[in-house]
């Protein structure tokens, strides 16, 4: 048989402090998370000008709409739809027997007139001997003047008949004004053409290609914010200096073809609200075709220092961006911005940061404001290429001004 278990003999107020002593005992405390890791940098300082950017339609420098100045039968067609035509190639040829026997037929009445002068000529000079010696009146002598200066007005007149007949043969061979692409053919050969009149035949169109124009439209407030920096000595008028512009065609990274404004318009469009202006870009590869719709980016503010962070590093409260700074004692301080557009692949902060301030960069998300951080100091990467050129940035126009 096992022995009985001790029994614990206490006295009633030895049991109660038991009790309280047992209730008293608390667990102790967690240990402080530590604080986050966060990567810190300084903003990147660099000259820079910020671009604006436009859809454009490109327009050809010159235009021109072949018409026939003489009306006939199309004998002949010298040119192959859709090429490149030189300036004085030879486009069409109208039937121009018609009109070289109207020259034939002018010459002879020159050949003519010519010779009635000869005799009028001779006439008078006699007559002017006979007037000495009295063997003619002087009716008969004023008579014979008076037909030597008419038959000197019909010689001109024939002459100018033989210009006339002459261009008009020439205006049988119909050759192209400009240099630049040509269009198909309108009218075929046999047809008749009906020609120098406001409503002559359109027999094709011709544009010039190289160079090229790109036509803009400005709001309101680009134009107001382009004469305010034109007169505070910023950024010159496009109206007196050759601004840099910049265009992409729909399927073209970044901006490849350079040119500059060569016109501002001198009103507002009542009816739109925009300025117009326009571009000229060289096209030696003939890349660029009128109609078709481009890119345009145009100096949009002067030469400034800017500071630029990533967009990663910053935050978005309700309508305001923010950034948080880490002081010197490793606190995250709330600080808010207002951005600029993208450079370089970096945001531009307008208002909000100094040049000597730790922003953090990565990590954002897990820091708030008077937190203790870990900071880990890092650059910033900056591209190659300059600050100062234009950039492919879909977003930039969007976040500008934020």
């Amino acid at each position: 048989m096992s022995a009985a278990a001790p029994v614990l003999d206490l006295s009633l107020p030895q049991l109660a402090l038991a009790l309280l002593l047992v209730g008293c005992e608390r667990p102790q405390a967690a240990p402080a998370p530590a604080p986050p890791k966060v990567t810190v940098s300084r903003p990147v300082v660099r000259d820079v000008i910020e671009w604006d950017e436009y859809t454009g339609r490109l327009v050809a420098v010159e235009s021109v709409e072949v018409r026939a100045r003489v009306s006939g039968y199309l004998q002949s067609i010298h040119f192959t739809d859709g090429a490149i035509v030189k300036k004085g190639n030879l486009l069409f040829v109208i039937d121009p027997r018609p009109y070289q026997a109207d020259l034939d037929r002018a010459t002879a009445e020159s050949k003519l007139a010519n010779a009635r002068l000869d005799l009028a000529t001779s006439d008078f000079a006699r007559a002017q001997r006979l007037l000495q010696v009295r063997a003619i009146s002087e009716e008969e002598a004023d008579t014979r003047a008076a037909t030597q200066r008419q038959t000197q007005e019909h010689l001109q007149a024939a002459r100018a008949a033989v210009d006339a007949a002459k261009l008009n043969v020439e205006f049988t061979r119909i050759t192209a004004p400009i240099t630049g692409r040509i269009s198909r053919k309108l009218v075929t050969e046999g047809n008749l053409i009906a020609g120098g009149t406001a409503q002559s035949t359109l027999l094709t169109t011709i544009v010039s290609l190289d160079p090229i124009h790109c036509y803009i439209e400005a709001d309101e407030r680009a134009y107001l914010k382009y004469v305010r920096l034109s007169r505070e000595g910023k950024r010159p008028s496009s109206r007196e200096v050759r601004n840099p512009a910049y265009l992409a065609l729909a399927d073209e990274t970044g901006f490849p073809h350079q040119g500059y404004i060569d016109f501002v318009d001198n009103r507002l469009d009542s009816n739109t609200g925009t300025m117009t202006g326009r571009a000229i870009f060289p096209n030696p590869e003939l890349t660029l075709t009128p109609g078709l719709f481009a890119r345009v980016r145009i100096p949009g503010s002067g030469k400034y220092e800017a500071l630029m962070i990533p967009d990663e590093g910053i935050g978005t409260d309700l309508s305001q961006k923010f950034v948080f700074v880490v002081n010197d004692q490793g606190i995250a301080e709330y600080r808010a911005v207002q951005l600029g557009p993208i450079i370089g692949g970096l945001r531009v902060i307008r208002e909000g940061l100094k040049p000597e301030d730790l922003v953090i960069i990565k990590g954002t998300q897990r820091a708030r404001a008077n937190m203790k951080v870990d900071p880990e100091r890092q650059e910033i990467p900056v591209r190659e290429e300059p600050f100062l050129a234009p950039e492919s940035d879909p977003t930039a126009q969007r976040n500008a001004g934020q």
